[in-house]
């Protein structure tokens, strides 16, 4: 018990020292619009070339891939798009954004260029030892990604095309996890979507093994500047965290505690999410969540208490919805495996039952008699988009 207390202590002190931290980033100068190399001059598909952090005493610069929509009228809202791990910068994924309307900034962060070839002139690879190891601060590959991150945003707010003050950020996996810290260090980007990737890594994720082998002091010192748990605190601008049940990476209960140091927050967790890139850039409530903050689009569902009663009569679950015209059904997923990795538990899924009201709809559940049972609920409207409560524990 003391020990689970003084964990508790632990981690509410570090997201008080959140509030106060900016990490080893020099803003002033990331904040700058940086030197930029066109490789192409025109077209709606442009590959570039801008500056980032001296790495090991030389100069780098980052590859990246700009995109934008066939029309240009006026100035046009944007995203920064962050890759994860064995990624590199997506055409595919800036023509996408491109798509919807949007100027799109896709870079690599693994000191590759076009064709994933090593850049003379790249930063740190994008390996577990450039992420880990123990070196100067400004050596890591977590300080010249973030650093990366908030260039390409500078350069986006500098182009004629570009309304800077509608530029969001999305991340897959450790590019989520990138998002996670970015949010928290860059005021200016106005919405942020990481996927799968989060905060607390150095206390539950697929890296145990190698924190457990990390000096103390070193682990300490990583957690400090290149956890996502520093950081998130300070996030000011509208969050979607998207990650699903049995993500390999970052599991359920470090996914928690991030996104709960966020109060502008909505979630999007789905039972058994595969975990890949464009899995990661597919979930449609992606898109509509951006839309929602940066084009006035139609809002996601959210569960709060604005909009949602919730009451528990043992295994029964009701929920009030107060929002009816924007939802079709309400499921709920559980799982009686409590124990052991989060990786490996199963979970099921049951519809709830409607019942209209006058003014509200009712939806009911019944869970297993099962004790304990971890369950949470999702929301799904007419667009087919879904949003998830937090996941909750039900005891003895």
């Amino acid at each position: 018990m003391f020990r689970a207390c003084l964990t508790t202590l632990t981690v509410l002190i570090s997201a008080s020292i959140a509030h106060t931290q900016t990490g080893p980033w020099n803003l002033d100068e990331l904040q700058k619009p940086p030197q930029v190399e066109w490789l192409d001059k025109d077209g709606k598909l442009r590959r570039l070339m801008y500056e980032s952090e001296p790495y090991q005493g030389k100069p780098t610069r980052v590859f990246a891939y700009y995109a934008e929509p066939e029309k240009i009228d006026g100035k046009l809202p944007a995203m920064v798009l962050v890759h994860g791990g064995g990624g590199t910068a997506f055409a595919e994924w800036a023509q996408l954004w491109a798509k919807r309307g949007y100027v799109a900034l896709a870079m690599d962060l693994a000191g590759h260029g076009e064709g994933r070839k090593r850049l003379a002139d790249g930063g740190p690879n994008q390996d577990d030892p450039s992420r880990f190891k123990k070196q100067p601060l400004k050596e890591a590959w977590s300080y010249h990604a973030v650093a990366a991150v908030i260039r390409g945003h500078s350069l986006l707010r500098s182009l004629p095309s570009v309304d800077a003050d509608r530029i969001g950020l999305t991340g897959i996996s450790w590019g989520g996890y990138l998002t996670s810290i970015v949010a928290g260090v860059d005021e200016r980007f106005r919405v942020a979507i990481p996927v799968y990737g989060c905060g607390f890594i150095h206390e539950n994720s697929v890296w145990n093994n190698t924190f457990a082998k990390m000096e103390s002091d070193w682990r300490k010192t990583w957690a400090a500047n290149f956890d996502p748990s520093a950081y998130l605190a300070k996030a000011k601008m509208p969050m979607l965290f998207v990650n699903g049940t049995n993500d390999f990476a970052y599991p359920l209960d470090s996914y928690q505690k991030s996104y709960r140091l966020v109060k502008n927050r909505n979630l999007c967790v789905t039972v058994n999410m595969p975990h890949g890139h464009q899995q990661g850039w597919a979930p449609k409530e992606i898109g509509l969540f951006t839309d929602q903050h940066l084009r006035k689009g139609k809002p996601l569902f959210r569960f709060d208490d604005a909009s949602v009663r919730t009451e528990r009569n043992g295994g029964d679950i009701k929920l009030a919805i107060f929002q009816t015209h924007d939802i079709e059904k309400i499921a709920v997923h559980w799982t009686t495996d409590t124990k052991g990795p989060w990786q490996k538990r199963k979970w099921e899924t049951r519809p709830a039952k409607r019942m209209v009201g006058n003014a509200t709809d009712f939806y009911s559940v019944s869970l297993p008699q099962v004790r304990p049972v971890i369950y949470f609920a999702t929301a799904t409207d007419a667009r087919g988009a879904t949003i998830s409560t937090e996941h909750a524990e039900l005891g003895k």
